[in-house]
């Protein structure tokens, strides 16, 4: 054979590849579009709290048309989602939701947890049509064009994060600071672009002497969190304000400031950053919660950073591009990027703490 031959079989090869592969994704993307509906639509809840249902009794429990409680329950049962009896007829056939996949799709504090995946995807999908016009005006896309179910999905998939490893694991890296906020009368933080709040709400439950700001952008999102607290009884400890946080200095001082999930899509980081550290209290410091993406750029990367990147094409660089000038640093910000913005704003130290996490990376920083 000759090599002409050679490269034409690889190519082949690698079309055919390739071709599987978005074969694949597409049929993953339609099965989050069918999880979107059935926690939207409370669908996977009524299966695990009155369960084993038929179609008829899922749609009489969920307020849902019978003929679309029936495709969506058989869909299910073919991607494994729901268990059933395949050999019963249609309509006397019980659908059931294993537990473990409850812990998935229903139970929102659980570290496995994953389902609002589904409501991002959504929020994505009914903007990216403006997206994509922004790529041609280099013009950017407001973070309210994603829509509720983005809004949901980006608080609930960081929920369990913040529920179970923020108060514990996360601030037993920064001992002297758990402690003041254990010990102190009346410590303070404040959590910058706290979106629905659950950071803020963790950390009040945690630390019943702590006094908690939260503070974000989007009007919406705050009246997410400020719902949420006073749900949560919180009210007299965990103010929600819609504030810029490069304007977090005439706020302080706090013995603590928390950047979670925020410092890659602001778009003046280091402005950010600057007054964030002029916020402190004497011996406070700023925990900034990242992607744990890799040191430097690699092609082909793994899932972290496929996925990161996927965030960053579709969501997080168009919101960052709104407002102009913008660092428009996207969701990939690796270490060196954040010791750069650290340095920017004056802080005499920007440490990687020593917390295993497959998604987060986590910074102290010093003034």
């Amino acid at each position: 054979m000759d090599t002409s031959s050679i490269h034409v079989a690889e190519d082949a090869q690698l079309a055919e590849r390739l071709a599987e592969r978005l074969s694949d994704d597409t049929l993953g993307a339609l099965e989050l579009f069918a999880v979107y509906l059935g926690a939207e639509l409370g669908l996977y809840r009524a299966l695990h709290e009155e369960g084993p249902l038929t179609a008829a009794g899922l749609a009489e429990r969920a307020g849902i048309a019978p003929r679309y409680a029936c495709e969506w329950l058989e869909q299910q049962a073919v991607a494994g989602l729901v268990d059933t009896d395949p050999g019963e007829p249609a309509g006397e056939r019980r659908y059931r939701l294993p537990a473990a996949h409850a812990r998935v799709l229903v139970d929102a504090d659980d570290p496995a947890h994953v389902a609002p995946f589904a409501h991002m995807l959504a929020g994505i999908g009914g903007v990216i049509a403006e997206v994509a016009e922004a790529y041609r005006t280099g013009a950017g896309v407001p973070y309210e064009s994603y829509g509720r179910a983005f809004r949901h999905g980006q608080g609930h998939i960081n929920r369990p994060a913040f529920v179970h490893e923020l108060p514990d694991a996360w601030l037993a890296a920064m001992p002297d600071i758990a402690a003041r906020l254990r010990d102190a009368p009346r410590p303070r933080v404040a959590d910058v672009g706290c979106g629905q709040g659950w950071s803020s709400l963790a950390i009040a439950r945690a630390f019943p002497n702590a006094c908690v700001d939260g503070l974000d952008a989007d009007a919406s999102s705050i009246a997410d969190a400020r719902a949420e607290a006073e749900r949560a009884g919180l009210g007299d400890r965990v103010r929600m304000e819609q504030a810029d946080a490069c304007r977090l200095a005439a706020a302080g001082p706090y013995d603590l400031v928390m950047i979670l999930e925020v410092l890659h899509d602001l778009p003046r980081p280091a402005e950010a950053l600057r007054s964030a550290r002029a916020a402190l209290a004497p011996g406070g410091a700023v925990l900034v919660v990242d992607e744990r993406v890799s040191d430097r750029f690699v092609a082909p990367g793994d899932k972290v950073e496929r996925m990161m990147y996927g965030w960053s094409v579709t969501h997080c660089l168009p919101t960052q591009l709104v407002e102009y000038p913008s660092a428009a640093t996207g969701t990939v910000m690796r270490v060196g990027t954040v010791r750069r913005y650290a340095e920017e704003a004056g802080f005499a130290r920007c440490s990687v703490l020593p917390v295993d996490n497959d998604f987060f990376r986590l910074y102290r920083l010093d003034p």
